[in-house]
């Protein structure tokens, strides 16, 4: 018998990975971003997973609760072909920061990063950063 079980568009599925990145990037649990919605946090789990797919004016209101513009959502979606994307990246290096992102330790430190509001001090840890990881290359 054939599995007739429907497969998640990939759009669908890369427009939930992008709400949920930024979901976790801000902190926000899938419970607080649902009753933002006036929806379960299942629903936002179908809808992170691809599983369900989100209607346009849903997804304006999750741009807005989560503070970025509708394209965020669909930057680097399949068949962009590196194109330049709204935010002036390359797929490659939108993606870069994505994956970093998705670590834990990217979104640890990102964080952490945001936290502090003395531009010097941001600054003097971009220095130490960048110094720790030449220090890394020359090993």
């Amino acid at each position: 018998m054939a599995n007739n079980k429907k497969q998640p568009n990939p759009i669908d599925i890369h427009v939930g990975s992008r709400i949920r990145l930024r979901r976790t990037m801000l902190g926000m649990s899938q419970e607080k971003l649902g009753e933002a919605l006036g929806i379960t946090f299942q629903q936002v789990q179908k809808y992170e997973k691809g599983t369900n797919r989100v209607g346009a004016s849903r997804l304006q209101n999750i741009a807005a609760i989560l503070g970025v513009p509708v394209s965020f959502f669909f930057e680097d979606a399949p068949g962009d072909n590196g194109e330049v994307s709204a935010t002036g990246m390359s797929e490659n290096s939108s993606s870069y920061v994505v994956n970093f992102l998705s670590s834990s330790e990217g979104l640890q430190l990102n964080r952490a990063f945001v936290k502090i509001s003395d531009s010097k001090i941001r600054r003097r840890i971009i220095d130490l950063v960048k110094a720790l990881a030449a220090e890394a290359d020359d090993s």
